[in-house]
C-alpha cells in the first residue's frame, strides 16, 4: 500500500488553500456579484449607478424644484433659516416666541426626524438628548400646541419628492394632477397648490405660517437676513424679494441637498467594495429580491410617491400623542386629501435611508425598533382593525424569512443605509445667536448653550 507523508499532504492543503484563495480574489465577493447583478437588472439604465446619491453640492445632479434652481447662495440661506429660531414670532404665547425652529421636528441625529413620538414645534420645551425630551411647556395647554396628527417625515432624500406629507397633498403636478376639485375644499392649506409649484416649495409656504413664523423687519435688519435674501433672490424685483414665497424657496433648497450618500451602501455604490460588511451585504440582497423592499423604495432614495395601505395603528392609538384621535382626518391616509374610496388608509412610501437614529416608524409611530418594523413585513398581518382588508397593499403579505435572513436585513436597514456624518449639514450658528434647534430655557440647558 502506498503512504503519503504528512509534509506532502501539508504542502498539498497549502497549495490548494492559496488556489482557492487566488480564484476567490479573481471572482470577487459572491455577495458583491449577487447584489451587483440584482441591481443592474432592477435598473432603468442597465447599471447599478442609477441607485446613487448626487454629492449634496452638485447642484445641476440634484432634483430641482419647479421656479427654483438650486444656488449656493441660496442653501446657504435655507441652511441658516432651517435652524433659525429667531423667526418663530408668531408663538400662541409670549414664552413660547422665539424657542422653536424647523429642525425642532427635523433633528440632524434622528435622521431630519422628530426624536420623540410626535413632533412638538410652538408650545414644546426641553430637547433631551436627541430631541426624545421634548415635551409640552407648562405654558401652555394641549389645544394650544403646534402638534400634528401623524409623525413627521424624514427630510432625507426629500429632492426626490414630488407631492409632500403622508398624504401627498402638497404639490400641483405629478401625484396631483386630476385632484384640483378638492383643492382648499375641505383642507384650506391645499389651495396653496394653486401656485403651480412642488410639493416642497409648496408645503414649505403653508408651513411658515402653520407654526407661525415670520420674515419681518426684525428679522431682516436687526438680526441681518436682509443681505442673504439679496445674494439668493438678486433677481427677484425687491418689493417681492423677502416675502413667503422667497424663504420658502431658500429653506425647500436647503432641504433638497439633504442627502445620505455617505452611507455605507452608497460607498459600496461608489465603488468602495469594502464599505458593507458581508451581513450587510447579504441584507442587501435580501431586500432586492426575497424581501420585496425594492417594489416600494425605490431608486436613489429608496422611496416614492406611491401611497400603500399596510393597516398599521394611528398616532393616536399610541396614548402619547397630543390633539389627535380617532377623528382625524390623517388617519385616512391619501383618502382623506382626495376623498375616493380606493386612497383610504393608503400612504406615502418614506426614505429609509437614516431610519435607524429615532426609534418611531410608520405614520403613527406604532413600531419602536427596526427588529419591530421587519418583523412586522415578515409576519404580513394587519394590526389596525380599522383598515379593510380590501385596502390593504398586495406588496404586504407575509415573507417567511429565516431568522438568518431577518438578521442580515436588520444589518442592512440599521448599517448598510445609515449615513452616519449629517452634522455636515448643520451651521456652526445662526444669525440670531440664539440655541437651535430649540432656544427654551430647558433647552438651553440641555443643549449646552448657557
Amino acid at each position: 500500500m502506498r503512504t503519503f507523508s504528512p509534509k506532502l499532504l501539508t504542502t498539498a492543503t497549502l497549495l490548494m488553500i492559496i488556489l482557492w484563495s487566488c480564484t476567490q480574489e479573481r471572482l470577487g465577493n459572491p455577495f458583491d456579484i449577487q447584489l451587483e447583478r440584482r441591481l443592474v437588472r432592477l435598473s432603468p439604465t442597465g447599471s447599478s449607478e442609477y441607485f446613487m446619491l448626487p454629492d449634496e453640492q452638485d447642484y445641476d445632479a440634484i432634483p430641482q424644484g419647479k421656479s427654483n434652481p438650486l444656488s449656493y447662495e441660496k442653501v446657504e440661506l435655507g441652511k441658516l433659516l432651517f435652524f433659525e429660531t429667531g423667526i418663530a414670532r408668531e408663538a400662541i404665547d409670549d414664552s413660547g416666541s422665539g424657542t422653536y425652529s424647523c429642525a425642532t421636528c427635523h433633528v440632524p441625529t434622528a435622521g431630519f426626524m422628530p426624536g420623540r413620538v410626535q413632533g412638538i414645534a410652538d408650545g414644546g420645551a426641553g430637547f433631551g438628548l436627541n430631541g426624545e425630551g421634548r415635551d409640552i411647556s407648562d405654558q401652555y395647554v394641549e389645544g394650544t400646541l403646534d402638534v400634528q396628527g401623524a409623525r413627521a417625515l424624514s427630510l432625507l432624500n426629500v429632492a426626490y419628492v414630488t407631492n409632500t406629507t403622508w398624504n401627498g397633498k402638497f404639490g400641483a403636478n405629478h401625484a396631483n394632477i386630476g385632484t384640483e376639485a378638492v383643492w382648499g375644499i375641505d383642507d384650506e392649506s391645499t389651495e396653496v397648490n394653486r401656485l403651480g409649484l412642488d410639493g416642497l416649495e409648496t408645503q414649505n409656504m403653508e408651513g411658515l405660517d402653520l407654526h407661525r413664523m415670520i420674515i419681518d423687519e426684525y428679522v431682516l435688519d436687526t438680526l441681518g437676513y436682509r443681505p442673504y435674501y439679496n445674494a439668493a433672490f438678486a433677481e427677484i424685483p425687491v418689493e417681492e424679494r423677502y416675502g413667503k414665497i422667497t424663504t420658502s424657496f431658500a429653506i425647500s433648497a436647503y432641504i433638497r441637498t439633504l442627502l445620505p450618500n455617505q452611507a455605507p451602501f452608497q460607498k459600496w455604490l461608489q465603488g468602495d467594495k469594502e464599505a458593507m460588511t458581508d451581513a450587510e451585504k447579504r441584507g442587501a440582497n435580501i431586500f432586492y429580491d426575497k424581501a420585496g423592499c425594492y417594489r416600494c423604495h425605490k431608486g436613489p432614495s429608496m422611496s416614492s410617491v406611491e401611497f400603500h395601505a399596510l393597516g398599521v395603528n394611528d398616532l393616536y392609538q399610541t396614548g402619547e400623542a397630543y390633539q389627535t384621535d380617532e377623528n382625524d382626518k390623517r388617519n385616512l391616509g391619501r383618502g382623506g386629501f382626495t376623498n375616493l374610496a380606493t386612497d383610504m388608509y393608503k400612504f406615502k412610501v418614506p426614505t429609509i435611508y437614516n431610519m435607524g437614529d429615532s426609534p418611531f416608524y410608520f405614520h403613527g409611530s406604532s413600531k419602536r425598533s427596526l427588529s419591530d418594523l421587519v418583523e412586522y413585513f415578515d409576519l404580513g398581518v394587519k394590526e389596525n382593525p380599522n383598515v379593510p382588508d380590501s385596502q390593504i397593499s398586495p406588496f404586504f403579505h407575509p415573507l417567511q424569512l429565516t431568522q438568518k435572513e431577518k438578521d442580515d436585513l436588520l444589518a442592512f436597514l440599521e448599517n448598510g443605509l445609515r449615513d452616519p456624518n449629517l452634522m455636515r449639514y448643520v451651521p456652526e450658528r445662526v444669525l440670531s445667536g440664539n440655541c437651535f434647534p430649540n432656544n427654551d430655557a430647558q433647552s438651553q440647558t440641555e443643549l449646552g448653550c448657557n
